[in-house]
């Protein structure tokens, strides 16, 4: 969520009104100022000011550090505004400590003088020292102004120092300040960096005057701290008062639409931005832009897209960044891919525009390229990275090694995370989490115990990564152990998928009392993942008692995916438990779910191709048919056995009691890429639901039989079939 810029970093803004009156009135032209300084002749002090002014444009220290010599033969440096002047000008040339001796010198100063000297330290990232001169400025009797409180309220902010910034609010309060319009901003948007959204609306309200950045802080302060409803409410507020909206304000409003996807909120915000005259204005246009993509108005995305006759990068991001966003909101997976395909020809067409890709293109391509597992489009992107210099960010490592992980090319992901020069959390974690989705677990702990030598602090999510690779490994002393060092010596309270992770543990191992003791130990409620998971075991396992239990518990939660539906039917349909058969319809009825569509993906040579259960619109269906039969023939002479499933059929009350999965779309998939890569060559398929029971057995055939490696990313998890094993750790057994 972008924020207006506090109005505190200007708080030299009366010096600058006045160099601006100083300016008018001096010599009609630098030159004519130039010729007659080099004279050697005593000259207005106005005179300096446009001169002075140039070094700070050019950023000149030793242009500068000339005028400020001639300043001081001419005895013009005992002028306290020419000297304060000097303060501000070596204080934006980056170098402090001629401010501070110039300020020392000053036989007098005004709060003006202490106020300069005090925002070139923050505009110099040593907060510190501001604070202490703020600190000096009281000791020596000068009484601050709203700007020089609008200043260490900066620096506090910059020192993570929240009880700081309560003493400069109560000094605001002792020296009548807080009424004053800038400093109310200031405070506000002070609070809101500190997740204190009542003190900044108690500080709001109090403003008498609210001018249209008080309108902007506090929104911004609401859609930062996660309210972005109460956000709105204030700019209808805004729109009742006095006050008219600026681009920034807009941006804020159009963020908040996006994040609740309120888009029909969003088109009368549109309709305001044009009758204000700021449609063309580029971030309110890449705003609504963006708010359009993610809630899937392609459309009218795509006509603002091409009207803009001057594309920045800034809009060419927006657009990509935008369609992956929506990639990942698609509930349909058809249309997910779609999205994530129009994005790289999106990034084709930048590529062969004259602008060139930043850091936040090639990390948003990345994360298409993870959402598509488009291994050959990813390693290009790697390759542009480097040649740019881009690979050294430390978010497009991060995302690099993310997507060789969703790829599953663990190798390359392991690789790209050790040439990282800067590592973060989120490096970590996606390299821990990797290793766990991949089946190697003793890497990922490994791993996680090198990142706490390194001084990292693990966060929720790190546990996440680690708890599943526990999980995967049937490491059941290690988790429990891992679980306690995460509240105790972190302080971090599970969430439901820390749960989910112990749970999926005991499942795996068929220890279901437990798994079933742990839930009843959960401080909330289970979500429907941790009930499926159970069901899965308990029909893998046998204990169907406790998996009509379960399917109760998990019907009441009225779960939205179609899937654990059909998980339902299934299991009911197998006991023959036909009255809770027809519960189960109603409710999928009134939930409006439809057929359970199985659609599996796959990238060979830069483009996508998908697959149904049963498809025969490829043009190689005869060849990737006889194939299929084939490879299944050779798979029975080496023990496999094909499953034969209860499914029901939609709108009927009759089952199918021996429905075939021999064509299921992941088998069709993998043939095609059998056919259409090179021996040797890694296959990788995209898979919407999960795998079934059968596909999962005949898949670890497919891999001895061929000799390739087998990756398959279904909805819950990353398969990586090696010479007839699954990266899953015998998890699909239970499918």
């Amino acid at each position: 969520m972008a924020s207006l810029p506090s109005v505190a970093v200007n708080s030299t803004i009366k010096l600058e009104h006045e160099v601006g009156k100083l300016s008018s009135n001096s010599f009609s032209n630098e030159k004519e100022a130039l010729s007659i300084l080099k004279e050697g002749a005593k000259i207005e002090t106005a005179a300096y000011v446009p001169l002075l002014q140039e070094c700070i444009d050019k950023k000149s220290m030793s242009e500068a550090q000339m005028l400020h010599t001639h300043i001081v033969k001419t005895g013009s440096h005992q002028d306290l505004f020419l000297s304060t002047f000097l303060i501000n000008v070596y204080a934006k040339c980056g170098t402090m400590e001629y401010s501070r001796k110039i300020f020392d010198k000053m036989p007098r100063r005004n709060v003006v003088a202490w106020t300069s000297l005090l925002t070139g330290y923050i505009r110099n990232s040593q907060p510190e020292i501001a604070v202490q001169v703020y600190q000096e400025l009281l000791q020596a009797g000068c009484c601050p102004t709203n700007y020089t409180l609008g200043a260490v309220l900066s620096a506090c902010s910059s020192l993570g120092s929240v009880e700081l910034g309560e003493q400069i609010h109560g000094h605001g309060i002792k020296y009548q300040l807080v009424s004053d319009t800038s400093m109310g901003n200031s405070l506000c948007s002070f609070y809101s960096k500190f997740r204190s959204l009542e003190s900044a609306v108690k500080v709001f309200n109090v403003i008498p005057e609210k001018n249209v950045i008080s309108w902007t802080a506090i929104m911004s302060a609401c859609a930062d701290n996660g309210d972005c409803e109460r956000g709105l409410r204030f700019f209808i507020d805004m729109l009742l008062g006095d006050a008219e909206p600026n681009e920034f304000t807009l941006t804020s409003v159009l963020s908040m639409c996006c994040i609740m996807q309120a888009v029909d909120l969003g088109e009368q915000v549109h309709s305001l931005c044009i009758k204000l005259g700021l449609e063309s204005n580029l971030p309110v246009m890449n705003a609504i832009m963006y708010l359009y993509l993610k809630c899937g108005r392609v459309v009218e995305a795509r006509r603002l897209f091409d009207g803009v006759e001057t594309l920045t990068l800034m809009t060419w991001n927006g657009m990509i960044a935008g369609h992956a966003q929506l990639m990942a909101n698609e509930k349909d997976d058809v249309a997910a891919h779609r999205s994530g395909i129009e994005a790289l020809n999106i990034f084709l067409k930048l590529k062969r525009s004259s602008m060139k890709p930043d850091l936040y293109t090639f990390s948003s391509v990345l994360s298409i390229c993870s959402g598509l597992v488009a291994l050959d489009q990813g390693e290009q992107i790697h390759s542009q990275t480097i040649k740019t210099g881009f690979l050294s960010d430390v978010v497009v490592g991060s995302a690099l090694v993310n997507m060789y992980n969703k790829c599953g090319s663990i190798e390359k992901a392991s690789k790209a995370f050790v040439e990282m020069s800067t590592r973060t959390l989120i490096s970590w974690t996606s390299m821990i989490t990797g290793f766990s989705q991949h089946g190697r677990s003793k890497e990922a702990l490994q791993l996680f115990e090198d990142m706490r030598l390194a001084g990292v602090r693990p966060n929720m999510i790190t546990f996440v990564g680690v708890l599943a690779a526990c999980s995967h490994a049937g490491m059941v002393d290690e988790a429990l152990a891992y679980f306690a060092v995460m509240k105790n010596e972190y302080g971090i309270k599970p969430i439901t998928d820390h749960y989910a992770c112990i749970i999926d543990m005991f499942v795996r191992l068929g220890r279901l009392d437990e798994a079933f003791d742990f839930i009843k130990r959960m401080s909330f409620e289970p979500n429907e993942f941790i009930w499926s998971n159970l069901i899965a075991g308990c029909r893998s396992h046998g204990n169907m008692e406790l998996a009509f239990y379960a399917a109760d518990r998990l019907l009441e939660l009225k779960p939205k995916d179609a899937e654990t539906y059909f998980l339902l039917l299934n299991m009911y349909v197998s006991a023959g438990r036909w009255n809770e058969v027809s519960r189960v319809r109603k409710m999928m009825k009134d939930e409006k779910l439809g057929k359970l569509k199985d659609w599996s993906w796959i990238n060979i040579k830069s483009r996508i191709y998908s697959f149904g259960a049963d498809d025969r619109s490829n043009s190689q269906s005869t060849q990737i048919y006889e194939l299929l039969d084939q490879l299944l023939d050779k798979a029975k002479s080496l023990g496999y056995v094909s499953e034969r499933t209860s499914e029901v059929i939609d709108d009927e009350d009759r089952e199918n009691e021996s429905c075939s999965t021999t064509y299921h779309s992941e088998k069709l998939a993998i043939a095609f890429g059998l056919i259409n890569t090179p021996e040797g060559a890694t296959i990788r398929v995209v898979k919407n639901i999960s795998m079934c029971k059968d596909c999962h057995s005949c898949v670890k055939f497919f891999s001895i039989l061929t000799d390739r490696e087998i990756i398959v990313r279904d909805s819950k998890h990353m398969h990586r079939f090696i010479n007839g094993h699954c990266s899953c750790g015998g998890f699909g057994a239970l499918l």
